[in-house]
């Protein structure tokens, strides 16, 4: 019989790949597969934080665990991490492109470097992550791939032109993809996260007008809190999600609502 109830969502067995794993939302998806039983491995620009999350991960929760420093612009480097996680985890079932960045700032005060460099980790870093796993993807059964995207790629905030822009087109990659890979029983998802308080907000957490937005957007009236995000993880890498491909999971505390 196929699974059922709260066995759909057991990961015991499968391999996933996290990029920008080793801290924030990341770290808090990583933990969350491995509770469920994932063997997890974890890429970082910063490697000795990556070893540092993923040691921290098999201890807690007896999971097989491997760490990469991997630039994922650079596609000899993801080229070769996706390889090395196949080879040492056995398979690659789930592969989330988390890793990114934001620079804000009006249009006027950012430089085409400042541009470039949001849309290339944000952007270009995901798809060469994908195509990079397709190979390995193909080979299990009921792959997932869960892309990472942003409120902001579909709702507007004034200061954010490089980091909307680059959210947007995740999204829509992550439509493109689900249905190019439908065929092959790949699912693609995306989840598009609210204000989390992540290192990436905490500069901004305690001026006015985050505080004033916080609570006049966002229905909860709170930032997300770091295991906030792994519901939205564990259910489109588990068997939970096989009848959802193509979608944007908004995990937003309401701020798409109004």
């Amino acid at each position: 019989m196929p699974p059922e109830g709260l066995e759909l969502f057991n990961l015991t067995g499968k391999a996933a790949l996290i990029t920008g794993g080793s801290k924030g939302l990341g770290k808090s998806m990583a933990r969350g597969l491995a509770q469920a039983g994932a063997k997890v491995a974890l890429c970082s620009r910063n490697g000795d934080e990556a070893q540092q999350a993923a040691d921290e991960i098999a201890k807690d929760f007896e999971v097989q665990t491997l760490a990469f420093e991997c630039d994922v612009t650079n596609e000899e480097q993801v080229s070769s991490m996706l390889e090395e996680t196949f080879q040492k985890l056995g398979s690659l079932d789930i592969l989330i492109n988390n890793a990114g960045i934001n620079i804000r700032n009006p249009i006027e005060e950012l430089s085409l470097d400042d541009f470039k460099q949001v849309m290339d980790i944000n952007v270009t870093g995901p798809w060469l992550c994908c195509r990079a796993a397709l190979p390995y993807l193909k080979k299990g059964k009921d792959a997932r791939v869960i892309n990472i995207s942003s409120t902001l790629g579909a709702v507007a905030l004034a200061g954010r032109t490089p980091y909307a822009s680059s959210k947007g087109a995740v999204t829509m990659m992550t439509k493109v993809l689900a249905l190019e890979w439908a065929p092959l029983g790949i699912n693609v998802n995306a989840i598009c996260p609210g204000p989390f308080l992540t290192e990436m907000n905490m500069p901004i957490k305690d001026l006015p007008e985050a505080k004033k937005f916080i609570v006049g957007a966002v229905c909860l009236e709170r930032w997300g809190e770091m295991p906030e995000i792994q519901g939205a993880a564990n259910f489109l890498a588990s068997s939970a999600s096989s009848f959802v491909t193509g979608t944007t999971l908004f995990v937003d505390g309401g701020w798409t609502a109004r």
